[in-house]
């Protein structure tokens, strides 16, 4: 089936599975793919985000549970706080199937990783469809959920055309420029493979 996404400027693409078949204005996609769904998008569509601190936010954060932030918080524990928590596989998986979310709401379609090591964390983050690249060594800047707020460059996938794999976001700002300054908390939608894995509500 295929879906064309369009965004407020009028950028579009149209996407067939896993895969990008078409890019360009709506109104010329929408007239040469008349069979095709349109879902039309608040604000920009751009290259999904490629987190560069997948190791620190997944394998070296521990993402609290809802019903856990009482007691813990609702944001990622680290260094003391982690060590301080009974770990074991079932709690790794389960928190880092909540980073990847996580991930996911602020436009990330992969996060960099020097070598997943843990098994547990593996397995969340392949079923969760988050694309793995690899590293070497560690990433100046500061770990976060938004990469705009880590102090480096924002590294995005590679970018949206003809043939290349659908992994794009949508982001409620105007242009890249306001998208710069209010960070990627703006995040409406995350395509991945074809696939709408996250949405704002």
């Amino acid at each position: 089936m295929l879906t064309i996404h369009a965004d407020s400027r009028g950028h579009a693409l149209v996407v067939k599975g896993a895969w990008i078949a078409d890019a360009g204005a709506l109104e010329e996609l929408a007239a040469a793919y008349p069979q095709a769904r349109v879902r039309q998008w608040p604000g920009i569509l751009t290259p999904g985000i490629v987190n560069l601190y997948g190791t620190e936010l997944l394998e070296e954060a521990y993402h609290p549970d809802p019903r856990e932030a009482d007691a813990l918080g609702t944001e990622p524990l680290t260094g003391n706080s982690l060590a301080a928590l009974a770990m074991d596989d079932a709690r790794w998986g389960a928190s880092a199937r909540r980073g990847v979310q996580r991930m996911l709401a602020h436009g990330t379609v992969a996060a960099a990783c020097e070598t997943v090591r843990n098994r547990a964390v593996r397995d969340a983050v392949h079923r969760s469809g988050l694309g793995v690249v690899g590293r070497i060594g560690r990433p100046g800047g500061v770990a976060s959920l938004d990469p705009y707020a880590c102090g480096m460059p924002v590294d995005f996938a590679q970018p949206r055309e003809q043939g290349s794999a659908a992994r794009f976001a949508v982001f409620d700002v105007r242009d890249e420029t306001e998208l710069a300054e209010r960070g990627a908390g703006t995040c409406v939608a995350t395509v991945v493979e074809g696939r709408i894995v996250y949405r704002r509500r």
